[in-house]
């Protein structure tokens, strides 16, 4: 099986809005997305917020990326973030995902980013195991924080 690499296009967005469902049912929060095709087409191809590549065995997608760039005022220079990053359940296993941060690695090298991050949800100890095995620290120190979309309206009307 020959694994290649592949950036999206819009037109992929509908297969963007498939990975990202199947991510968000292995991840038990399959209720809470409300991204759409012309969401993803706006948003990642009109807008340029983010990047999506593909994992592809023997030119089909089995895996995906979603990454955008944010920015450590310590180190000066940006970082990759990789939002979600999902290979197919009967691809697991095979070092696939392994490939697809490789890859991601290149790419923030790359761009010059001082560092690539990303979140894990507690309970995913295959994928933890993974990140520790590549050298991956996890931030025990640091809290993730965030006000959702309707909070976030209503803090940015507040008075």
């Amino acid at each position: 099986m020959t694994l290649s690499f592949r950036y999206a296009e819009e037109k992929d967005s509908a297969l963007i809005c498939e990975f990202i469902r199947a991510l968000a049912d292995y991840e038990n929060l399959l209720d809470q997305v409300v991204a759409t095709e012309a969401l993803i087409k706006d948003w990642v191809f009109r807008k340029n917020k983010a990047e999506v590549i593909f994992a592809l065995v023997d030119g089909k997608e089995v895996g995906f990326a979603l990454f955008f760039h944010n920015f450590s005022t310590f180190a000066g220079k940006a970082g990759l973030y990789i939002e979600d990053l999902y290979v197919t359940p009967e691809f697991r296993g095979l070092g696939y995902g392994k490939a697809l941060l490789k890859k991601l690695a290149q790419i923030a090298v790359d761009y010059g980013c001082g560092r690539m991050e990303w979140v894990c949800l507690d309970w995913n100890q295959p994928s933890i195991d993974v990140y520790l095995s590549l050298g991956a620290k996890p931030m025990d120190e640091w809290t993730v924080y965030r006000l959702n979309e309707e909070n976030l309206k209503e803090f940015a009307a507040e008075s």
